[in-house]
Formats: structure tokens, sequence, C-alpha cells
């Protein structure tokens, strides 16, 4: 393997450096309000110009897509540039969208009646969709580049802390205040919520600039977008504990997807909970999460990286298995809470490692592969479990059909966790860096 400086910008932190993390934490909560708005406003405008399933989907596929096309060059290309102006840079652009489609819901309002087939507006519809697939392709830039920026502002020894910080900002905005502030919006006035995240953007972009110094990685020579990628892969490739986290997270998010889209029937007809009901159990899990967050890094300092890891892991299986036998809505956002704390340290441990691991010129191109990974399964989680309850329904009755993608993944997380409790109590060794 090509030999890297290993000595990354993490490791150089001065105390100036680390004293600007709160605003780059406050940047992330803003811009993660903001994508908790647009998870409701997205779907519900497009449902206000077209009936049509098919197309209404085409928002939230036009989000999700951008993973898909531009994960990997997303990597290469924050392992080129400096990493800071890459997150300004993304953050204006989804301001700059955010802005154009509250100007075109403003000029065609009020909105004609939406069809069953087709549009009531062509223009206005495939116009925002056009938005949201910019939105989308910053999103997928920006994210990759702030996880590979975060080691350039804290010592390694400080990453669980920072990271368990961040990630509670990202689900206050995100799951937290987010979907219902959107909400509020769109019933008040049909254009506030995509001003508001203009707004929210462009904040977001100042706390950026404010950041003083260089964030462009370390090169030593100059290469080919194709050799950048193909660097990337081969470092991987020679990280056989790397490998083991990365399957981890991609077979997690599958099965997290499975439990995810089989909640929402469960809660419908097993359990009778209308759509308020519904939103305040996901808010619970997003508490769970939060507090998670917070002490993950105690957490992580009391167990060590590879007990955290390993009983992390064995907590989705139980919650994932508990889950069917759930009396009511209050049982139920417990577990998810439950659920969400531990999932949230396991992100901790992973996260923080690869960040110490993965030399600071190669981190964004072994992060998008990450990313393409954990994003490439999650479609695959959702499909499964839609095949599982067709198949368990043709003999069983629904409601035990509606509750077997809970016990197929309990089933997988528990087999997952089998398999990856030997390298996981292996694999966490302290790092020796080369002299």
């Amino acid at each position: 393997m090509k030999p890297y400086r290993w000595t990354t910008a993490a490791n150089e932190v001065t105390m100036s450096q680390s004293s600007h993390l709160p605003r780059f934490i406050a940047a992330s909560g803003m811009t993660n309000l903001a994508d908790g708005i647009a998870v409701v406003v997205w779907a519900w405008i497009a449902s206000l110009l077209s009936r049509d399933p098919l197309l209404i989907a085409l928002m939230p596929i036009a989000l999700r897509l951008p993973w898909f096309l531009f994960a990997l060059p997303a990597g290469v290309v924050t392992d080129r540039v400096d990493r800071r102006r890459l997150i300004l840079g993304m953050d204006v652009l989804r301001a700059v969208a955010f802005a154009m489609a509250a100007i075109l819901v403003w000029a065609a309002i009020p909105l004609a009646p939406a069809p069953d087939n087709g549009t009531s507006d062509p223009t206005l519809f495939y116009a925002l969709l056009t938005c949201a697939l910019l939105v989308g392709t910053a999103e997928v830039f920006r994210d990759n580049a702030a996880q590979t920026m975060l080691p350039a502002l804290v010592p390694h020894e400080e990453l669980e802390k920072a990271n368990g910080r961040l990630w509670s900002v990202e689900l206050v905005g995100n799951s937290l205040l987010g979907p219902a502030l959107g909400a509020f919006l769109i019933a008040a006035v049909l254009w506030a919520p995509f001003s508001m995240n203009a707004v929210m953007f462009v904040l977001a972009a100042l706390l950026i600039l404010t950041l003083p110094g260089n964030f462009r990685p370390t090169r030593t020579t100059q290469s080919s977008v194709r050799a950048d990628l193909v660097e990337g892969l081969v470092f991987l490739r020679a990280a056989p504990f790397l490998q083991v986290l990365a399957v981890i997270t991609g077979v997690w998010n599958l099965l997290h997807q499975m439990v995810v889209i089989a909640l929402v029937l469960h809660v419908q007809e097993n359990l009778g909970i209308g759509a308020q009901g519904y939103g305040l159990i996901l808010a619970a899990g997003a508490v769970g999460g939060i507090a998670g967050g917070l002490v993950a890094d105690r957490v992580v300092k009391a167990m060590g990286q590879n007990k955290a890891a390993q009983w992390m892991t064995l907590a989705s299986a139980v919650a994932f298995a508990v889950i069917p036998f759930a009396p009511n809505g209050y049982a139920l956002a417990l577990v998810l809470a439950l659920f969400e704390f531990t999932g949230l340290i396991w992100n901790t441990v992973s996260v923080s490692y690869r960040q110490r691991f993965i030399p600071d010129a190669l981190l964004g191109r072994v992060n998008s592969i990450y990313r393409l990974l954990a994003w490439g399964m999650m479609p695959l989680g959702l499909l499964l479990s839609g095949l599982i309850v067709t198949a368990v329904e043709g003999v069983l009755p629904r409601t035990f059909a509606l509750m077997s993608p809970f016990v197929a993944a309990a089933a997988g997380a528990a087999l997952l966790t089998l398999c990856a409790w030997r390298p996981l109590e292996r694999g966490f060794q302290p790092l020796r860096q080369p002299k």
C-alpha cells in the first residue's frame, strides 16, 4: 500500500481551532433544521399538484437519487479542495434552490385543484423537481465534507464527544423541530417553508464563513479523478476491519429501513394510533437519540470501543424483537427511545474510529464509499419489508403479517451480532502512528 502521512489536521488542533467547534455545530444544526422542514414540505407540495402516487414519489426520489449518483465523486472532490469552502458553496447552493422554490410557489398561487393523473401545473412541478435535485446533490457534497472536516476542529481524543454533540443537534432539527415547523409553515403560507429554509442555509453559510484556517487536505502528488477513486478503494481493501465496519453499517441500515417502513401500518392497524400519535412516537425515538449523543463519549470511555460496539449491535436485535410486543403507543415510544439511544452510541464509535484511522488525505473518499453502501442498502430494506408482509399475509392473518418485518429484522440483527462479535472484539486496537 502507498504510504500516507498519518499525522492529520486533527492531531495538530490548536486551542483556537477547537473553540470554533460550537459554530460548526450551530451551522450543522441550522442545515438540519432546514432538512427537517423539507421532509414534510417537498412531498406535501407535490400532493397539492398531483394525486398520482408515482409523481408524488418523484420528489423524495429527486432528493435521494444524488446519493447514488454523486457519493463517490463527492469523496474525490472532498479530498481535493478546502473542505470549509466546499461546505460554504453547498450551503449557498441550497439557499438559492430554496429561494427559487419559494418564488416559484409564490408566483403560482392560487394553485389549481390537483388531478388524479398528471399535474395541475407541469411547469411548476418540474421546476420544483429540479430544485429538489439541486438540494439533494448539494447535501451529498456538504455532508461528506462536514464529516471529514470535523477531525480538523477537535483533538482525536475528543472525537466521540464532538460527534455525539453534533448528532444530538442534528436530531433536534431533523426529527423534532423541523417536521413540526414545516407542517405549521406550509399550512399557514404555502411558500413560507421554502423561504425559511433559504434563510437557514444563508445563516449556516455565514457561520461557516467565520471559521478561519485552511482545511484543504495535504496531497503529495497530483493524480486523475479515476486514480483518486481507485486509491480510496485500494486503501479500504487493505483495511480488513474497516470492511467489517462497512458491512455492519450497510446491513444494519437495511434492517433499520425494514423496521421504519413497517412501523407505519403496524401503528395504524395493530395499535390504532393516528398521525399525531405516530409523530409523537417518532419524536420519543429522537429524544432517545439525542440523549445517546450527549452521553456517548462517557459510555464509550467506560465500556471501551469494542464492548460498546458489540452491545449496541446486540441492543438493535433486542429492540427489533420487542417492537411487535409493545402493547400501546407509550411502550412503543419507550422501545424506540432506547433503540435510538443505543444507535447513536454505535454511530459515535464507528465514525470516530474511521476519522482517526483513515489518513486525512483519503478521508473524503473512504467516507463516500461508506455512505454509498449505507444509502444503497436502504431501498433494499424498504422493498424487502413490503415483500415479507405480502408473503406472510398469504398464510397468516394481516395482524401477524404486519409484525413479520420486525421478526425478520430481529433475526437479521441477531445473526449480524453473532457474526460481528469477534471482529468487533479484536478490531478496535490502539492506533500506532508511523514515525
